[in-house]
């Protein structure tokens, strides 16, 4: 099985439209889409769910009215303020609650216990060519690792149970913990920079998260003549650190034009970009 993951050091790359290209030029694959803060690959890839769960992450704290006296030991002592009084009531602010267990600890008549709490939710769905995996990470919640990692074997479950032997990963932006749960054990990271500098400054950040986990990586670089100087300094670097800039793609007011008809670049139109993402496809099958 080749799982290849599509990342950037920094957001607004295009490496979400880059993927969408993929998906549409891979015969057989799966794709997953592990940006789970900010999930928007199915807005291109229009998927019709078939299955669908809850993620849980961390726990909230819940108050039994039954049982609670009311003396306001848990408000005096949660440094969240996540308890608060509502006619005559105590009761839990699920948003800021950190489920740091201290209110259960010091309430003496035992009536505040931690549950499990749903943080996402996760889908299995087809797509306009293939099987797609992906997430959404509610507002205001954390452990998105988790999730991340939960996405990725979904697709591999579902890769090896119907003998598809690609995954294609749209991978989240910057150095965190879900990028480094999106980029373990993959055969190929491909990163899609821009030619300015904080495109260039996270190109460095993200190259070295990749080189620290040994992971074969290649470069793209996105709306190249945008700034040709920037672009000569981005090929310096990945030639002395020996690593391949296997694109080069223009600028190009129709990749928008795409975005907006809910369209990858090579449905949409023929051109400088789709013939560049073309090749850059068959580059990728080299590694």
């Amino acid at each position: 099985m080749k799982e290849i993951v599509i990342i950037s050091g920094k957001g607004g790359t295009g490496k979400t439209s880059i993927t969408a290209a993929f998906a549409h030029l891979a015969e057989k694959a799966v794709l997953a889409d592990c940006d789970v803060d900010a999930a928007d690959l199915h807005l291109i890839l229009k998927p019709n769910i078939k299955e669908r769960g809850e993620f849980k992450a961390g726990k909230v704290a819940i108050i039994d009215q039954e049982n609670c006296t009311l003396c306001g030991i848990c408000s005096v002592r949660c440094r969240f303020g996540a308890v608060k009084m509502k006619d005559d009531f105590y009761y839990i602010n699920g948003i800021s609650c950190e489920g740091c267990k201290v209110c259960e600890i010091v309430c003496p008549c035992n009536a505040i216990r931690l549950e499990e709490k749903v943080s996402g939710d996760w889908y299995v769905a087809d797509s306009k060519k293939h099987p797609f995996i992906y997430a959404h990470l509610r507002p205001g919640e954390e452990n998105s690792g988790k999730l991340v990692s939960l996405v990725r074997g979904k697709a591999r479950d579902y890769a090896k149970e119907n003998n598809i032997d690609t995954i294609i990963i749209d991978g989240p932006p910057g150095i965190g913990c879900p990028v480094i749960a999106s980029v373990g054990g993959v055969n190929l990271a491909l990163i899609v920079t821009e030619p300015t500098q904080s495109g260039m400054h996270d190109l460095k950040r993200i190259f070295e998260l990749t080189e620290h986990f040994k992971i074969p990586t290649c470069i793209c670089i996105n709306k190249f003549d945008l700034n040709t100087d920037i672009t000569k300094d981005i090929e310096k670097f990945c030639e002395a650190k020996n690593v391949n800039v296997v694109g080069r793609v223009p600028y190009d007011v129709s990749v928008t034009k795409a975005m907006l008809q809910g369209l990858s670049i090579v449905e949409y139109a023929e051109g400088l970009v789709s013939e560049e993402i073309k090749r850059m496809w068959e580059r990728l099958w080299k590694y």
